[in-house]
């Protein structure tokens, strides 16, 4: 686990770089970590590798990550060797209100010196292709009664470099015209996990060392938009510039 990475993570985010080697990682930066490159060969359209392996093929072609969960047992140290162990939990298909639906469920756990640091699950949701003329969908209107707010900007440059030191290929994030005319976005997508990063970081500076952290995308956020991050108690939230609810969580 090389604090160099997490140092580079950190200057992304806009913070000072202060992880030494054997120092513990910030919460959700393990996953900087455990990369698995494919060659060209074995990816798919969207730059993420082929399903059929761990993510079992569910006949649809876009994969969004609807949230996750983490349960943190024990610190994960850089400089130390560590192991990620993942299996597919459940995979099924179900009837939406604007077509078919698969789900996903995997489930990671992080390991150092025989002892589990930490399982994370995350959510992935497979759809169709759009239809571009479609009306869009009503949004949710967020809350606004927070105890704490920080306004966040994202620009190209942010979303290419999460994208790096995360080695994630989708191209939601860095191809505006697959972007925009397959996957049918008004922009670049912000991660999911970016801004749950962002969240639990927020939670960790003003709650203190998290235990659990859950998140649910609802609304997807624009590389071009202004957000609010917002804290209620243990409630967290991003809220987008015109109101709507981007993202929920619990610390």
């Amino acid at each position: 686990m090389d604090a160099a990475r997490a140092n580079s993570m950190q200057v992304s985010l806009g913070l000072p770089p202060s992880i030494s080697t054997g120092d513990p990682l910030l919460p959700f930066f393990h996953q900087l970590y455990f990369w698995d490159p494919q060659p060209p060969t074995t990816l798919g359209r969207d730059g993420h590798p082929k399903v059929g392996g761990l993510v079992p093929d569910m006949g649809l072609p876009r994969r969004m990550w609807a949230g996750g969960r983490l349960r943190f047992d024990s610190p994960i140290f850089t400089g130390l060797p560590s192991i990620r162990r993942s299996r597919c939990e459940k995979a099924l298909h179900k009837k939406g209100r604007t077509g078919p639906l698969a789900f996903v469920t995997l489930r990671h756990e992080v390991w150092q010196d025989n002892a589990l640091c930490l399982t994370e699950w995350q959510d992935l949701v497979y759809r169709e292709d759009p239809d571009l003329s479609a009306p869009r969908s009503a949004v949710v209107a967020a809350d606004i009664d927070e105890e704490e707010q920080i306004e966040i900007s994202f620009d190209k440059t942010m979303l290419f470099r999460y994208s790096a030191l995360t080695f994630n290929g989708h191209r939601i994030h860095y191809d505006l015209d697959y972007a925009k005319n397959v996957e049918g976005y008004d922009g670049l997508v912000v991660h999911g996990p970016l801004l749950a990063q962002h969240l639990m970081l927020m939670a960790h500076s003003s709650l203190g060392e998290l235990k659990e952290f859950s998140f649910r995308a609802t609304s997807p956020l624009m590389h071009y938009e202004t957000a609010a991050l917002c804290r209620k108690g243990r409630k967290l939230w991003v809220r987008g510039p015109d109101g709507r609810l981007c993202m929920t969580a619990t610390a």
